[in-house]
């Protein structure tokens, strides 16, 4: 017979289960607004300029965002590889996404420009999506770290930089014993770059890397510089709070990198088609890129939930097995 204490213990471990949450819901309340905000000027879009202006704008917000994941993946690895604090990681991020906003726009300049100068290039960047998307399908090596890479090697090499982090400072004063003594030039520095500006460096290096796929992915959808900037740009302004829910549930979302693969698979054919005058409506492209997306996670939470059960298994039938070790040890009178 349940007794009001056991009733109570219960509505007690039930409301705070429903606190934790909505504890965890509401700190990616800046994710949701700024998604809220690309709602709000894609329904602006479709009373200002129309129907097919505002489903541009959704087509390439969705196709910014997907794409996103992936590059966040790679903000994450450097983060761990480095061993970069999570209060420091929300400094680095917002100087990453102010330099991301300036590069993407003009990366999206030039790629319209280009395209609308010289058409071939639609053939080099539609050709560049599927090679990327095909390639993310190749297994990455986990042993990989970014400090082993040229661009690092060359930055510790011939810039001025202390030997370990300083907190949270980019940069620091050389005080004859805190330089990085494999570099060349740091010894005679006055001023020394801190590990974190170099991670800061590589953030916004591997976004000038994602552009090159993600702009004419986004270009595929149309060649209006406002609308594929503007998608962009909400895109961009949610990638902060993106990157803390990836960080705590990347485990959860393992295949999606997948689904992005096939987006930038499927836009780079969409690219290559238009050449022959076959074009795909972007109300598909929209239907195809959440259909990819959705399954994606669906199998990615699937997976984990099963690999979980299977650890979980794994750990009581090691568990069973130590229990039934020490009943026959003593039994055989060894304990």
């Amino acid at each position: 017979m349940e007794t009001g204490k056991d009733r109570t213990t219960e509505e007690g471990k039930t409301t705070s289960k429903g606190r934790k949450i909505w504890a965890e819901i509401w700190q990616y309340k800046w994710l949701y607004f700024w998604i809220l905000m690309a709602a709000v000027f894609c329904a602006v879009m479709y009373f200002w300029q129309g129907a097919s202006q505002a489903i541009d704008f959704a087509s390439g917000y969705l196709i910014e965002l997907s794409l996103s994941v992936d590059n966040l993946f790679v903000f994450l690895l450097i983060f761990i590889s480095f061993g970069i604090s999570e209060h420091a990681q929300h400094k680095v991020l917002n100087y990453g996404i102010a330099g991301t906003i300036v590069l993407r726009f003009v990366f999206i300049f030039l790629g319209i420009s280009l395209i609308n100068r010289f058409e071939w290039l639609l053939w080099v960047f539609g050709a560049l999506l599927v090679f990327s998307g095909a390639k993310m399908f190749k297994p990455d090596d986990e042993d990989d770290d970014p400090r082993d890479g040229i661009l690092y090697r060359i930055i510790a090499k011939f810039m001025p930089m202390s030997e370990d982090f300083e907190g949270e400072k980019f940069v620091v004063t050389n005080d004859g014993t805190n330089y990085d003594k494999k570099s060349l030039v740091s010894k005679k520095a006055k001023k020394l770059f801190t590990p974190l500006a170099v991670v800061m460096v590589l953030l916004i290096f591997s976004d000038i890397i994602f552009a090159i796929d993600s702009v004419p992915a986004v270009i595929s959808m149309t060649r209006d510089m406002f609308i594929v900037y503007t998608s962009n740009m909400f895109a961009i302004m949610g990638l902060r709070q993106l990157f803390f829910l990836l960080e705590h549930m990347h485990e959860k979302f393992q295949y999606v990198r997948y689904g992005v693969a096939v987006i930038l698979i499927f836009t780079g054919v969409k690219m290559l088609l238009d050449i022959f005058d076959i074009h795909i409506h972007n109300l598909i492209s929209i239907a195809v890129i959440l259909v990819i997306l959705i399954a994606s996670i669906i199998i990615s939470v699937i997976v984990s939930k099963r690999a979980m059960k299977k650890d979980k298994a794994d750990r009581m039938e090691q568990k069973v097995e130590i229990e039934e070790a020490f009943d026959e040890a003593e039994k055989e009178g060894k304990l």
